[in-house]
């Protein structure tokens, strides 16, 4: 009788995928079968379910007291291991009914192809010995070099190997293809869990991707794979990638993120990011907040640039003015304030040498945000009335004296900033000529829809029409 090449899809004996390794490849069964080599003529008379289905696959612990009957020898413990502790697709009585329809007549496959080392003598008996199943079945290679996408053919994946405990877990080795340095970038490990094979599932379930995917609710092959606490006995390091070691990524970090926030969104959440931006810009709160079901995300911790010296306080000014955006990355303006609003009015600190002759073009502009530190109708009007800058009558002298014609285009001004109208004027200020009751001068622009305003709320009309509502 000869020993054929096996079809792979005949059922291939392969130790489990990633698993215990050469420890395990080489282990002896818990019977010590090379002590019983000269009883045992034969596999199947102990192991009748091999051939056999329906039969057990080990014999009774009665079977063994025929012998260690504590006379003939001494009595022994022992009983038949679970059933089914392995992760493999792979069953003895599958396996000898497609050999026998594969190989020719005078072909057949011995206990020992895969349970005795190559050149062993009779019942040095191994569990799996994966790489003479990989020679019989034509892979020249070692078992964890096994290309990723065949470990789905032999192998279960994690979920549905619901009785492999979570120590043999822990013991899963990692092939030879994730020791590539792309493997961890999204066109490594992201691009194969993407083809929806079974090969990742094999290892892994959901709750090992979140220790690290921030993003891992969202990302359709990770929700793909079952939820199994097992998985996490491999535990899984974030790592930053290796264009985060540039010495010019902080500060060109920006740009890419607003480029493709979705790269970030893997491994940091919102929290990981405002740990330096406190003025949450809008690329951040695009990223997924932490919570349940994600990873904690990249651990940022805030650090000083190099500049911020001692002394930096002392001359921070000139960078604020030149360059206020580089300000903003790390600083909010509630921060600034702490140390300049104390006494706003009369230190000149926050604002440059000379802002008072330019402040209301500043202020008319939004330049700055002015009520952060002041209040408008008490700190700008007590130092315009001392300053004699007031109106004595309405929109005529004093304080627009410094605009010609101002009564002609106030209108223009109210609009586009009606809050520094109303620092000193109110609504009767503006009805003694916008009103029926008054000069009667449209305060309406152009295309205005007064009949949709008096559908919607007729007593907006009625502060200058009164009663008398047009169409009402």
């Amino acid at each position: 009788m000869s020993r054929r090449h096996i079809p792979l899809g005949v059922g291939l004996v392969v130790l489990l995928a990633a698993s215990g390794g050469a420890a395990l490849q080489l282990r002896r069964d818990a019977f010590d079968h090379e002590q019983h080599h000269k009883l045992f003529p034969t596999c199947v008379a102990c192991h009748a379910g091999i051939r056999e289905e329906g039969r057990p696959v080990y014999p009774s612990p009665e079977s063994c007291a025929s012998c260690h009957d504590g006379t003939v020898q001494k009595r022994v413990e022992w009983s038949a291991p679970p059933a089914h502790l392995s992760n493999l697709r792979f069953t003895h009585a599958e396996h000898v009914r497609e050999s026998a329809e594969k190989l020719p007549a005078d072909s057949t496959v011995e206990c020992s192809a895969c349970h005795t080392p190559s050149g062993g003598a009779w019942l040095t008996v191994r569990r799996t010995i994966s790489g003479q199943c990989l020679d019989c079945h034509g892979l020249t290679v070692a078992h964890l070099s096994v290309p990723d996408t065949a470990c789905g053919t032999c192998h279960l994946t994690l979920a549905e190997a619901k009785a492999l405990p979570r120590a043999r877990v822990a013991k899963f080795e990692k092939p030879a293809s994730h020791d590539d340095e792309m493997f961890l970038t999204s066109k490594g490990h992201g691009e194969q869990a993407e083809t929806g094979d079974k090969t990742c599932a094999v290892c892994h379930a959901r709750d090992f991707c979140a220790q690290c995917h921030v993003n891992a609710p969202e990302v359709k092959a990770i929700q793909a794979l079952a939820p199994d606490p097992r998985s996490l006995a491999l535990e899984a390091e974030l790592k930053a990638p290796a264009s985060h070691k540039d010495s010019r990524f902080i500060a060109q970090h920006g740009g890419k993120a607003k480029r493709d926030p979705g790269s970030c969104a893997s491994c940091h959440t919102q929290e990981s990011c405002l740990a330096c931006h406190r003025t949450r810009p809008a690329v951040v709160l695009a990223l997924p907040a932490a919570g349940p079901g994600r990873g904690a995300g990249a651990q940022i911790e805030r650090k000083k640039p190099g500049y911020h010296t001692t002394d930096f306080a002392d001359r921070h000014s000139a960078f604020a003015n030149s360059s206020p955006r580089s300000c903003n990355s790390c600083h909010a303006r509630a921060e600034c304030l702490e140390c300049h609003r104390p006494n706003a009015g009369a230190t000149g600190m926050y604002h440059p040498a000379g802002f008072l002759t330019r402040h209301p073009a500043a202020a008319f502009s939004r330049q700055l945000d002015c009520s952060e530190c002041h209040n408008q109708g008490a700190f700008c009007t007590t130092c315009h009335e001392q300053s004699g800058l007031v109106a004595t009558r309405r929109l005529v002298e004093g304080y627009h004296d410094g605009q010609p014609s101002f009564l002609l285009n106030h209108g223009t001004t109210a609009r586009q900033n009606l809050e520094s109208c109303v620092t000193c004027h109110t609504e009767r200020d503006c009805l003694a000529c916008h009103s029926a009751q008054g000069r009667r001068f449209n305060p309406h622009g152009p295309g205005f829809n007064a009949e949709r305003l008096r559908r919607r709320n007729p007593q907006t009309c009625a502060a200058c029409h009164g009663r008398d509502i047009p169409g009402g």
